[in-house]
């Protein structure tokens, strides 16, 4: 019997078994969830790096648990029906962790999730130059991902950072190690340039999500390449940190709350919540007029 979960993961195996490139929302809590399926943003994506930042306050340096990922995660499911990428790192430790990884965001109602091979978290000493774990241990890491999946629906990708530390040949070695393993995808962070993107894009079958690939050209040319997820940055948190900054700010110096600039109007703040939904519920269940 399908989950509540299957029609999104349909959703996004259709992005990648199709010919296009599309770029993902950046969300980070329910209300930009709701704000992206409404726009007809085609899929979300849940980064390591914003759910630090959202649940935390605190920069991306492995700090959040995966029950703290995994909470949140769906948090943002639940508010939307937004197929939702998110970023699980390492998998929060060894090839086991991994496994338990997939578990907790699959029940999480995740449609996809990306699994590197860099060491994390950042070890004792003076240099902060990124490293990755050996080549089995990230087959071994792929392995125990597609092991821990329940829904083959759900999408398992390798992710990769090798491009920017280790070179082009090392990506394309560790990209078809994972495409053997099997699978769904390959996410490559770290793509500078088109002529990186393309020796690697050539060697692979399965199809490519790209962190911050805008700037290597447009959906088409990307799309043209094999790839079928393209990261643009996560604009909107850095955005929604700003708004709250200039509005505290100015209420802090005296502003009257009348005169306050760039606030979300009340239709926007009744779509984004719902509330006719709300309104309904209670008239229904509780016998009299919303008070909302």
């Amino acid at each position: 019997m399908p989950s509540r979960w299957s029609a999104r993961r349909t959703q996004f195996r259709a992005i990648l078994a199709g010919r296009t490139c599309v770029h993902p929302a950046s969300v980070h809590d329910a209300v930009s969830a709701r704000i992206a399926a409404d726009l007809g943003f085609e899929t979300g994506m849940f980064a390591g790096s914003v759910a630090s930042l959202a649940v935390l306050g605190a920069p991306d340096l492995i700090l959040l648990t995966l029950s703290e990922f995994a909470d949140q995660a769906y948090r943002i499911g639940r508010a939307a029906e937004l197929p939702l990428l998110v970023d699980a790192d390492h998998g929060y430790g060894n090839a086991l962790n991994v496994m338990r990884t997939v578990e907790e965001l699959e029940n999480a109602g995740v449609a996809a999730l990306s699994i590197e091979d860099t060491i994390l978290p950042r070890g004792y000493g003076p240099s902060d130059k990124a490293q990755l774990i050996s080549l089995d241990e990230g087959v071994g890491k792929m392995k125990a991902a597609l092991a821990g999946r329940r829904d083959p629906d759900l999408v398992i990708a390798g992710r990769t950072s090798a491009v920017g530390i280790t070179g082009v040949e090392d990506t394309i070695r560790r990209a078809k190690a994972y495409e053997a393993a099997g699978v769904d995808a390959m996410f490559l962070v770290g793509v500078k340039s088109k002529e990186h993107l393309e020796a690697v894009a050539a060697e692979l079958r399965i199809p490519v999500i790209l962190g911050g690939g805008a700037t290597l050209g447009d959906r088409e040319y990307l799309g043209g390449k094999g790839v079928r997820v393209s990261l643009q940055g996560h604009q909107p948190f850095q955005a929604a940190v700003l708004a709250i900054h200039e509005t505290m700010k100015a209420l802090r110096d005296g502003i009257p709350p009348a005169n306050l600039k760039g606030l979300a109007s009340n239709e926007l703040m009744a779509k984004a919540t719902r509330s006719a939904d709300h309104a309904g519920w209670t008239r229904d269940f509780l016998g009299g007029a919303d008070k909302g």
